[in-house]
């Protein structure tokens, strides 16, 4: 079973490179972004998109991780709240 779930993983990521190869040879057109007035060089539409794939990656995961802090955070404060002080 172990080395189905690993067959299965290797698969998944060569489809996966397979899939970012292909978008990035079929996407060579060169694009300069604007923003607040600075101009990026010109760079094929591959290179931003992937990009933003990569950023979106890192930053979601961060995100999730506070989410479940602030959570965990609340349900601790309210649990100290509903617990009555023994003298």
């Amino acid at each position: 079973m172990r080395n189905l779930k690993r067959a299965l993983a290797v698969l998944f990521v060569l489809i996966l490179a397979a899939a970012v190869l292909f978008f990035v040879l079929e996407n060579q057109q060169a694009v300069s972004l604007m923003l607040f007035g600075w101009s990026a060089p010109a760079l094929p539409v591959a290179v931003p998109v992937m990009a933003a794939l990569v950023v979106g990656l890192a930053i979601g995961p961060l995100l999730g991780a506070y989410g479940v802090q602030r959570s965990k955070r609340k349900i601790r404060a309210s649990a100290r709240q509903a617990v009555p002080a023994s003298n």
